[in-house]
């Protein structure tokens, strides 16, 4: 948290690769194919996909995806110009997540206006709607209508045949999601474990499809397919920012999409508690500051991620975040009275867990709450109690003397384990953060290992059931591949997550938080077979201090998507060289099919300058917000409620996104250019004149719009840099220009590695408007090359 066993992989054997493909009217070789990929039209992004699937084939160094066998020429064997082959060997089918084993040739065939669909197995009333899901979605991607008809197996024509080999309610921890799948000319055939794993095969078929020359085409494939993991969640907190139904009906709907199957919410903290109780009413009335879920629509939702697939697990956060639980009831307060105008005090705010009336309040609210939810999965929250709201209350000193506690962890576990034994006798599985371990709770309760992995050793000794979510934090504003790059099992040295904790609490520190002068000690041993034994999975987390719903799909997605495949496939399918591309690719799918990535950016610029975007858009698209929590330090100064926050909301900073494709394209071209590919001049050179020439634009769009000033550095520093860019190719050189370039790309690299490490409060190398520049890597590339 920022405040601020799992299964084995299931044994693959490798399906036939489909059959010959017909040389039928519409029917595409990778030769043919590339010219047909969709690119986004977002500004800047021009031949992105050309420079981001040539940089990241020149990485790989394997021409195609390892799992696919292909028949596209490699540079052994064939005399074909180097680009066209890295171009055309990534035409590969590449859903994401990758699966476990794939077969495709490049293959592939128009696809049929009209499909049958054949049930091998009973049709029950959650897959009926999983196929009109699939139905609509296929469709959409078309572009075009398509007629779905009901089919015996022999039908005639083009038909899609599913069927499963037991059938199990869903979704539930013990779900099987494996599945098979043979896509050719003839027709589809999916055969799952489970009907959830029919849900499954639905959405690799989605991710064949892309647009050919003459209309929608779908690669031929075999996919044979099984989770790594169980548990793949999403943490979603609704506590700090309100997000409504349809905000979180479509992560629903993402989340499918890229078979993410637990989506844990987050609904009570210091700011806010977010669901109706009928048992205790002044929770809504007081405590969600008007914005929260009725029962009746918590049931929906909770029903609408079951048709999907998706567990939800709720977390109520006890003893501490309850601010708002003690505005509704104080009498349940550790301290008094509340401090209600210091953010930071709000946060800290805790249960007096010495008081019997206290844990009768927490376990009738929790009865409550766990009837909504048929989860078997409760989460209780325990994290970052703050020491001194015990210790400097007399009465819970006392108790705790009285009691031989020694100390408030000591304290902390008593309340943890009375309150993981209610639960557990009826009949939910506790799951806590980390902070509970200092508890002797119950050997079934589930650890979410947030402080490093020096926690996940410790939850996995003990034998509890394990979720590694710290790598994952999305609100630390890192780009994809830097979250990619990190497996659930990784236990290198990082404890930036328990020293961000240890600074946010203020004196008295976090309880169980290490001293920040011993949060990075020695390297964790590698996790023992039996400690891997015991991870279920791993979750990404969206905490939502600087979070409206305007940003919510932007700053969620496509990061998250590297993140299912990360939880989904295993480590050796998990190909770093090319994400990009393929993130690029499924963003856009994601964007067609309903998120709202791509349009709620555009729609904050609009509000931000109306009339006056499109300069800011070209800005806005190769700079990011600074990381690991330096942008939040704006509203840590904030001592009001959280609707002041939401005002604050909105600025260049909350526009940019945490990874750039247009960037990333930029500078996979540069460093192909500085290999030989001389080829590329011409494009880096268009792109270096659009950037340095877009600054005299923003500057008279930011005259007339004051909203638009403080990202006036950024853009006279973007235009710097490409200024150097274009001297280093050659253009417009000046005398001094080599001095000049580096220095600006000191001063460019100096801003980004102010946020290279946890920030709670601005420092004095904060870049203005919490901007970094994304082609910084790029331009180096091509001045060091000149001065070669």
């Amino acid at each position: 948290m920022t405040r601020s066993p799992a299964p084995p992989h299931a044994a693959c054997t490798p399906l036939p690769p489909p059959g010959p493909a017909s040389r039928a009217r519409g029917q595409h070789r990778s030769g043919q194919a590339r010219r047909d990929l969709p690119c986004p039209t977002r500004p800047g992004l021009r031949g992105c996909w050309r420079a981001l699937l040539m940089t990241a084939l020149l990485v790989a160094g394997a021409g195609t995806q390892a799992h696919a066998q292909s028949t596209a020429p490699t540079p052994e064997n064939t005399d074909a110009p180097k680009t066209a082959f890295l171009i055309n060997s990534f035409t590969q089918p590449s859903p994401l997540p990758a699966p476990a084993v794939l077969h495709a040739d490049g293959a592939s065939f128009t696809l049929a206006d009209n499909i049958a669909i054949d049930w091998l197995s009973p049709q029950t009333p959650a897959l009926a709607q999983a196929v009109a899901r699939f139905e609509h979605r296929l469709e959409t991607l078309a572009g075009r209508p398509l007629t779905f008809t009901q089919a015996a197996r022999d039908t005639p024509g083009f038909t899609l045949h599913i069927g499963y080999e037991k059938n199990a309610p869903f979704p539930s921890p013990a779900m099987r999601e494996g599945y098979k799948l043979r896509v050719a000319p003839d027709g589809i055939t999916l055969n799952a474990q489970e009907p959830v794993g029919v849900l499954r095969g639905l959405v690799t078929v989605l991710q064949l499809v892309r647009q050919g020359s003459d209309g929608p085409i779908m690669a031929q494939a075999s996919v044979e397919d099984a989770p790594r993991f169980a548990w793949r969640g999403l943490m979603l907190d609704v506590s700090r920012h309100f997000m409504s139904m349809p905000a979180l009906l479509r992560q629903l709907d993402a989340m499918e999409l890229v078979k993410l199957d637990v989506l844990h919410i987050h609904f009570s903290d210091g700011a806010a508690f977010r669901v109706q109780s009928r048992r205790y009413p002044l929770l809504q009335d007081i405590g969600s500051h008007g914005q929260f879920y009725t029962q009746d629509q918590i049931r929906d939702l909770v029903a609408q991620a079951a048709l999907r697939g998706i567990r939800i697990v709720p977390e109520f956060d006890t003893p501490g975040h309850t601010f708002a639980l003690l505005q509704a009831y104080p009498r349940y307060a550790a301290i008094l009275p509340l401090n209600t105008t210091d953010r930071a005090e709000i946060n800290r705010a805790a249960l007096d867990p010495t008081k019997p009336e206290t844990l009768a309040f927490v376990n009738a609210l929790y009865t409550e709450m766990a009837a909504l939810f048929p989860d078997p999965v409760f989460h209780i929250g325990g994290d970052e109690v703050v020491a001194r709201q015990w210790l400097q209350a007399p009465a819970i000193v006392a108790y705790m003397k009285s009691h031989a506690l020694a100390t408030p962890a000591d304290l902390q576990a008593a309340f943890t384990r009375q309150v993981a034994r209610f639960l557990h006798a009826h009949g939910k599985t506790v799951m806590g953060w980390d902070e509970v371990l200092a508890a002797d709770t119950p050997p079934d309760t589930i650890i979410e290992s947030w402080r490093g992995p020096a926690h996940t050793a410790q939850a996995t000794q003990q034998g509890h059931p394990t979720v590694v979510s710290g790598p994952y934090y999305l609100d630390r504003l890192l780009p994809a591949q830097a979250y990619y790059d990190t497996d659930p099992f990784d236990t290198r040295k990082d404890a930036s997550e328990a020293q961000a904790a240890a600074q946010t609490t203020g004196p008295g520190g976090t309880i169980a938080a290490p001293p920040p002068d011993k949060a990075d000690d020695a390297p964790v041993s590698p996790l023992s077979d039996e400690q891997k034994s015991h991870v279920l999975g791993a979750e990404t987390a969206l905490w939502a201090e600087v979070v409206s719903e305007d940003m919510l799909d932007a700053r969620l997605w496509p990061r998250a998507a590297a993140l299912a495949e990360r939880f989904w496939s295993a480590p050796a399918r998990c190909e770093s060289a090319t994400l990009a591309p393929r993130l690029a690719i499924l963003r856009d799918e994601l964007d067609v099919l309903g998120l709202h990535a791509a349009s709620g950016p555009a729609r904050m610029l609009a509000r931000l300058a109306p009339g006056q975007t499109e300069a800011a858009a070209v800005l806005f698209d190769v700079v990011s917000p600074v990381r690991n929590y330096a942008h939040n330090h704006e509203f840590l100064q904030i001592r009001h409620k959280q609707q002041a926050m939401l005002q604050a909301l909105g600025t260049p900073a909350d526009i940019a996104s945490p990874d750039s494709f247009t960037a990333d394209a930029f500078n996979a071209e540069a460093a192909a250019y500085t290999q030989g590919m001389m080829e590329l001049k011409p494009d880096l050179e268009r792109s270096l004149t659009l950037w340095a020439n877009n600054d005299a634009a923003f500057m008279r769009d930011a005259a007339h719009n004051p909203a638009l000033a403080e990202a006036i550095p950024a853009s006279a520093e973007l235009a710097a840099l490409a200024r150097a860019g274009l001297a280093a190719l050659g253009v417009e050189r000046t005398p001094g220009w080599r001095e000049n370039a580096r220095e600006t790309l000191d001063h460019a690299r100096a801003e980004i590695a102010a946020s290279a490490s946890i920030h709670v409060v601005t420092n004095a190398t904060q870049p203005p408007g919490d901007l970094i520049q994304r082609i910084v890597p790029g331009v180096a590339q091509l001045v060091e090359q000149a001065e070669r």
